[in-house]
């Protein structure tokens, strides 16, 4: 039985990350590594530090990246993109008709694969208490908003938002990559309060956190933080039967 595949949080193109090219290059040896047993990938969010499209415009860069994701459709094999909030503007739907990829643009996605239920998400927005940043995503996901931002001309818009981006990143700096305590972070307890509503949930599967965790859920379950393609090179695989977090090196 072929594989599936789970990544998250690449964050290409950062311009508060350093190599950027070299780590899409690493990421594409992952992608080209994993073709000929693939049946599907599912990358969760972040996989750019910001995307925008216009209707005749995207970002420049990443042609290796997207060159390598239309090679592993061309093939046959499943992508799909959770947008997360640093590429949830994809509009115009550049990626699925150009490199076949499947978007998804819901908060959680539920989804069987190979008899195992699933629950997948890029994990922002999921802590109730966090009314600050649930006005700000609100904003964000506004049709009426993006429009008018689609009236700024690329140059002062992509300048913008890869500003936005690499302040947001520094503004974090030294906060990733810590594993919070339940109390310390709603996400747990939004996943643990999901198994428990849903109780044939085997995996509840985010990005976002730039962390490798993993917890045990009420039901039996597994809570899975994917980690990062940043720092960490870390991937979810799951053979049909099992599920793994592995690190590529």
């Amino acid at each position: 039985m072929k594989k599936t595949y789970f990544i998250a949080d690449a964050h290409l193109g950062s311009w508060a990350i350093k190599d950027t090219r070299e780590k899409e290059k690493h990421l594409v040896r992952f992608l080209d590594s994993i073709k000929d047993n693939a049946a599907a990938l599912y990358m969760l969010g972040d996989m750019f530090d910001f995307w925008y499209e216009y209707r005749y415009t995207i970002p420049r860069g990443y042609t290796r990246f997207l060159g390598k994701l239309s090679e592993l459709t061309d093939s046959g094999v499943e992508v799909h993109f959770l947008t997360g909030n640093h590429d949830q503007w994809m509009m115009y739907n550049y990626l699925r008709e150009e490199c076949g990829i499947t978007i998804h643009r819901e908060k959680l996605m539920p989804i069987t694969i190979g008899g195992k239920q699933f629950c997948l998400a890029h994990g922002d927005g999921l802590d109730p208490k966090d009314r600050k940043y649930l006005m700000l995503r609100a904003i964000f996901h506004n049709k009426v908003c993006q429009r008018m931002f689609s009236t700024l001309h690329p140059r002062w818009a992509m300048n913008f938002g890869y500003s936005w981006a690499r302040h947001s990143r520094l503004k974090h700096e030294g906060r990733e990559g810590i594993v919070l305590s339940e109390e310390q972070d709603n996400t747990l307890a939004f996943a643990r309060q999901y198994a428990q509503d849903n109780p044939k949930t085997d995996y509840f599967i985010i990005g976002h956190r730039h962390i490798d965790q993993h917890n045990d859920l009420p039901n039996g379950g597994q809570f899975i933080v994917l980690g990062d393609w940043i720092s960490k090179y870390t991937y979810a695989e799951f053979d049909g039967d099992h599920l793994n977090i592995n690190h590529f090196k």
